[in-house]
């Protein structure tokens, strides 16, 4: 990422409009002739070559020839237009060190022009594929020249909405402070994950606190995480969790929600009773939760 920040700081706008026409472009073209990028920017041959050029050096855009020369962005050009965005947005001012790599998504520090501290997440599905191929094929349907860009967006874009549902009902989420494209930007995330945690003084309190949360998002919000587990909900200082990653979250009204229900109780009361010896019922939480 500190090849990306370097590189924005020296974009202009026109580096910005090739950019945003290349993206545009690849929902039709595997690789984005200069013609049609003439067609969307109106700049001149001469000028589009010079700039994509320049963006080639920068390695923000993948170069392809064979019947013809064509483009299409690539991972690093797709967070150049993210953070610009958001930049531009008032929604981040400035961007920070890394606090997490992880198979699905990086997450840095940043600060809004209030200086507030900031969870930038930034959504890279594609690092692994056959269980992503699988949950977000649906996502990315006849789009194969697009696709992990494309998936990641919508998985940014999902978990901004589930976060925006769910602040507002005071449910132990982090406060959603803006997205665009694969970047979700959230309240600072802080603590420990809980699956790393060896010792707890009221582990029987963390894991009603876990269940209530479960019960409202069903009961308030009406939807489901559907991928809850002791990797990723967070521990913070005062000892209270935090559940984070939401962009596998589905309606009530889902027909498998109540098999994501189960599976999303099942996961916590298994881990509380391999872990903190304490015992469940998830069938009966099932029942309590939806009151069925």
């Amino acid at each position: 990422m500190e090849q990306v920040i370097s590189h924005l700081k020296k974009l202009k706008a026109d580096d910005f409009r090739i950019l945003t026409a290349i993206e545009k472009s690849m929902q039709k073209y595997k690789h984005v002739p200069i013609s049609e990028i003439g067609d969307r920017t109106k700049f001149d041959v001469e000028y589009i070559n010079y700039l994509l050029d320049h963006l080639h050096k920068l390695e923000l855009i993948n170069r392809w020839s064979a019947k013809y020369v064509g483009y299409h962005i690539n991972q690093h050009g797709y967070d150049c237009l993210a953070l610009n965005a958001l930049v531009q947005s008032d929604v981040i001012a400035s961007f920070g060190k890394s606090v997490g790599i992880g198979k699905e998504a990086d997450v840095y520090e940043g600060l809004t022009p209030d200086d507030d501290v900031v969870a930038i997440k930034i959504h890279r599905l594609g690092r692994t594929s056959f269980r992503q191929t699988k949950r977000y094929r649906d996502y990315t349907a006849n789009k194969h020249h697009l696709s992990w860009l494309y998936a990641s967006r919508l998985a940014a874009e999902k978990e901004y909405e589930a976060l925006k549902v769910l602040y507002p009902f005071k449910i132990a989420v982090p406060k959603p402070y803006g997205q665009n494209r694969h970047i979700v930007v959230m309240s600072n995330i802080v603590g420990d994950d809980l699956f790393t945690i060896k010792t707890l003084k009221r582990p029987d309190k963390i894991f009603d606190t876990i269940l209530k949360n479960i019960e409202q998002t069903y009961q308030k919000a009406q939807i489901i995480h559907g991928d809850l587990s002791e990797f990723n909900i967070i521990i913070t200082p005062k000892f209270e969790p935090l559940l984070i990653d939401w962009p596998q979250w589905v309606s009530i009204t889902h027909p498998n929600a109540l098999y994501y229900l189960e599976r999303d109780i099942s996961n916590i009361c298994n881990f509380f009773e391999k872990k903190f010896k304490i015992l469940s019922n998830p069938q009966f939480l099932v029942k309590k939760i939806t009151r069925s």
